[in-house]
């Protein structure tokens, strides 16, 4: 179910969220219901995302961003958290841990409330021909101020590591 807020969240569609709504803001609102709900992984889950956050913040502050990670960031953390747990749940699978592998999916479902919606192909293609002709990409050398634009404008509803591939079969032909 996609939300108000364009994201895929039952609470954001059920609360009314608008799209101008902080990530931020909309996690703590998440935090808060988790608690009062009792729901002790999603809370957990969601203390995790928090953490991540807030440890990337020190970072960028000692990098002289006095106000933290903005939500482009905060989607990329997102992203890196699911990814991981996609990768763990996969290990634990292989070692016989189906307990353990059904806890990570359980993470990674809360986390994507908090992503948007991913591309489908078709809208892939047209946001890496989009991009080619933006950035007026013509060799492979160019690959990196393509992935660029996609990466700003896209972060979160892509899997760039495909991408990456569509784009140096475009740029090689």
């Amino acid at each position: 179910m996609v939300g108000a807020s364009g994201y895929g969240s039952p609470l954001a569609a059920t609360m009314g969220m608008v799209t101008e709504m902080d990530l931020r803001e909309r996690l703590n609102i998440a935090l808060r219901q988790a608690m009062k709900d009792k729901a002790a992984e999603r809370l957990s889950t969601l203390r995790l995302i928090n953490a991540a956050i807030k440890d990337r913040d020190i970072a960028a502050r000692g990098e002289g961003k006095e106000t933290g990670v903005g939500d482009d960031e905060v989607l990329g953390i997102l992203g890196k958290m699911v990814k991981q747990r996609h990768e763990s749940a996969r290990a634990y699978e292989e070692g016989g841990r189906l307990d353990l592998a059904e806890r990570e999916r359980a993470e990674v479902a809360v986390i994507e409330e908090f992503l948007p919606r991913k591309l489908d192909e078709d809208e892939v293609a047209r946001a890496v021909e989009r991009a080619i002709s933006e950035t007026e990409a013509s060799s492979i050398r160019d690959m990196g101020k393509v992935m660029g634009n996609l990466k700003r404008k896209y972060t979160g509803q892509m899997d760039f590591g495909t991408v990456g591939l569509m784009i140096k079969d475009r740029l090689s032909a």
